[in-house]
């Protein structure tokens, strides 16, 4: 937040009246913590207008209107596996208004809408749940010195490249387990894959 924006108009009254009774703008930015620039800015609009009030416009103009922002709230909805830059494309095509990829997620935050990892469901067929009790059978009796020599390969993800390509859903906060939400995931074996930690065969 810039200087003159935190600044509150008892706070530049206060500034005004230590400067008419002859403190230097030095001394005031040590006191109130703020730049040369914004004492020196208030001092000479008070000089010149007698006000110390904010002009009002002043700021970057939005770019998106509140219509344009529902606008990108419903397309993220209907799709919520769209980036940024899609949804910026999407919004030009429709109201002609471009915006960059950073201003969506902007826009988006104010309705309610975060990027989140999706979780991701193993659909469990009568075939996953059959291997998989066999599979808790097989090895149930197994004793903790048997177990520490298994590396469960699924609980870490590994990538060489710069792009992770982990794939984002837009969604609400609460709202991870939603059907809406979830992603299915397939294994083609209906089991965790596990690996020895040595030389052994994976089970």
């Amino acid at each position: 937040m810039s200087n003159h924006q935190r600044l509150d108009d008892g706070m530049r009254w206060r500034m005004v009246g230590r400067l008419e009774a002859g403190q230097s703008q030095v001394e005031i930015c040590r006191e109130f913590n703020l730049t040369p620039s914004a004492v020196c800015n208030l001092w000479k609009q008070f000089q010149d207008t007698g006000s110390i009030e904010r002009k009002p416009g002043q700021g970057r103009p939005r770019a998106t209107t509140a219509t344009e922002d529902r606008y990108l709230s419903i397309i993220a909805r209907r799709n919520r596996g769209a980036t940024a830059s899609q949804l910026s494309r999407d919004l030009y095509a429709a109201t002609g208004t471009r915006v960059s990829r950073v201003t969506v997620p902007k826009r988006l935050h104010g309705t309610g809408l975060f990027a989140r990892r999706p979780a991701v469901c193993v659909p469990l067929t009568s075939t996953n749940r059959r291997v998989r009790l066999s599979w808790c059978r097989e090895y149930r009796d197994w004793s903790m010195d048997q177990w520490v020599t298994v590396l469960f390969t699924d609980e870490s993800r590994f990538s060489l490249n710069t792009d992770s390509r982990r794939t984002f859903i837009w969604r609400e906060p609460g709202t991870r387990y939603l059907p809406s939400n979830v992603r299915r995931g397939f294994n083609a074996l209906g089991r965790h894959h596990v690996g020895w930690s040595n030389t052994s065969p994976c089970l």
